[in-house]
């Protein structure tokens, strides 16, 4: 991108970048650049709080009205103002999977906790209007079902012509994900980013499914399955220790 900004300006096209990381930006030299103290996937800080993702776009414009350059990185003032946890959220009540110990008994209490979030993820899309769940196009159960199958150690079709079985698991799996931390954020109370991540990756259901299932596919003898388990179905920060 940074590359390319200076393209843009070379044919009179001003640009501004919003840097995540700092380091990068410095070696990379954008024409111009806004870092913010965020976390990844969050460029303009929390969701639902667009006063603030506001002054973020504006103090990224605002770079555009100085005269220095040809390289411009300037830092953002503020932290997220959602980075500290807040105790007035308690997560939907689930039975969670603590104590199963097989593939089997998870992919079961995966189908079982969609079931039991879907009041809790109807009440998200009526406080907000909105979701994104769905890239795997498949209804969430099904999506589950999905997950389900190959945690039982089957290798199903893709139920979709056109996507991949590996390319669909991997979107069932972000489907899960999106259903759960929305389900878990309907109502007044404004968890960190942090809160939703412990509770979906320790507390429940779906986040022990897609753990194990990640360490089974690790194994697998298709390379797609491979790299899909080990890029994107935890977050880095989310793998345990021992793998």
């Amino acid at each position: 991108m940074s590359a390319l900004g200076h393209y843009l300006e070379e044919a009179g096209l001003a640009t501004v970048s919003i840097s995540l990381i700092r380091p990068q930006t410095e070696n990379t030299r954008p024409p111009r650049a806004l870092w913010v103290p965020f976390e990844l996937g969050r460029p303009f800080g929390p969701p639902s709080d667009p006063a603030f993702q506001r002054r973020v776009l504006i103090a990224a414009l605002r770079l555009l009205e100085h005269a220095g350059g040809p390289v411009l990185l300037e830092d953002f003032p503020d932290d997220d103002p959602r980075s500290e946890a807040d105790p007035g959220w308690h997560p939907p009540p689930l039975r969670g999977a603590a104590g199963e110990a097989d593939n089997a008994a998870l992919a079961a209490a995966l189908e079982a906790e969609v079931l039991a979030l879907r009041g809790a993820h109807q009440d998200w899309i009526a406080q907000f209007g909105r979701t994104t769940v769905g890239v795997s196009g498949l209804p969430i159960a099904d999506a589950a079902a999905y997950a389900a199958d190959w945690l039982r150690g089957g290798n199903p079709d893709s139920p979709r012509e056109g996507f991949s079985a590996p390319l669909l698991l991997r979107f069932a799996v972000d489907d899960l994900k999106a259903y759960a931390l929305e389900a878990a954020a309907a109502g007044m109370a404004r968890p960190s980013s942090k809160q939703l991540g412990d509770w979906l990756w320790n507390e429940t259901a779906t986040g022990a499914a897609i753990q194990a299932l990640r360490r089974t596919l690790l194994h697998a003898e298709d390379q797609r399955l491979r790299l899909i388990a080990e890029s994107f179905l935890v977050p880095g920060t989310r793998v345990p220790a021992s793998g």
